[in-house]
């Protein structure tokens, strides 16, 4: 096993210094090569903040209960905040690389959100990059050496890597944002395409890769509707047309643009618009003619 770290402070529950709106306390780096495990377990949490940066190889983290076990691959960090529970080990088998850095602060919640790091964040995706090894390895010669400033640039360390973390999740989100438009726009046309016919919608989430509840949920957020309202819009604006441009019957409409029962397409019909269809057609009928106006 490898293992370097310099410290600021020695006290293992870490520092709660509320002097400064950033500080250092400590960092340092595993790499298990050899050794079977290495266990870390803090009920209590500690007074400071630590984010882990997982280089290489898993980890396997307990998450709230020990009994949650949650693998965490390479290329992720995951941020504990004071006096959240600890509980993670690093097993040999999986060659994991770690480095961690501890800090505090009066003013390290905001600074954390102004760098795109929410409050619900706790395991988040950064990619696999030398960049961040190499702040943390420039982090842990500081605090070995103290040389002069050497507690400025601690900070000035960290937020490096916050602007190197807030710069990938940045292009993660936009990634993820363009992912999303073209994901709806292909689920709208795909409606408007085959309105008429029986669409289920877990059967199109399952061809798109999606579950249903995902799915349903950032629909509505793209349309304001779910899946369904989007379908039966299209639907009765469709019969709509066609009982303003065309002689079929109602039930033949009906048919026309997906139900198969005229009394079940009456009442949706009459709950979009306010009228039964063929209320809605009376009342096209009793409008002047506008194509042939009076001499």
């Amino acid at each position: 096993m490898y293992i370097n770290s310099g410290y600021r402070s020695t006290s293992l529950l870490g520092i709660k210094d509320k002097s400064k709106p950033l500080i250092v306390g400590s960092c340092g780096t595993y790499r298990l090569k050899t050794h079977p495990r290495l266990p870390t377990y803090r009920p209590r949490g500690r007074l400071d903040y630590q984010i882990l940066y997982v280089s290489a190889g898993t980890a396997h983290f307990h998450f709230d209960h020990e009994d949650n076990e949650t693998i965490v691959p390479a290329g992720n960090m995951v941020l504990y905040r004071p006096k959240e529970f600890q509980k993670y080990e690093y097993y040999g088998a999986d060659k994991t690389e770690v480095y961690w850095i501890h800090f505090t602060g009066n003013n390290v919640k905001n600074i954390l959100r102004s760098y795109g790091i929410l409050d619900d964040m706790r395991v988040f995706y950064v990619g696999t990059s030398l960049e961040y090894a190499r702040i943390f390895k420039r982090a842990i010669i500081e605090l070995q050496n103290c040389q002069p400033d050497y507690e400025e640039m601690l900070v000035l360390l960290l937020k490096q890597l916050f602007i190197a973390i807030h710069r990938r999740l940045s292009r993660e989100r936009k990634l993820s944002n363009e992912y999303l438009d073209t994901e709806m726009d292909i689920a709208a046309q795909y409606f408007n395409d085959n309105y008429n016919t029986n669409i289920r919608i877990e059967d199109y989430a399952a061809s798109r890769g999606m579950s249903v509840s995902w799915f349903i949920r950032n629909f509505r957020q793209y349309t304001c509707m779910t899946p369904m309202q989007y379908i039966v819009s299209v639907r009765i604006t469709n019969a709509q047309m066609l009982l303003e441009s065309t002689t079929y019957t109602v039930s033949e409409i009906g048919r026309i643009v997906g139900y198969d029962n005229p009394l079940y397409f009456s009442r949706l019909f009459h709950k979009q618009k306010g009228f039964s269809p063929s209320e809605y057609r009376k009342k096209l009928e009793a409008l002047p003619d506008t194509n042939h106006p009076a001499k």
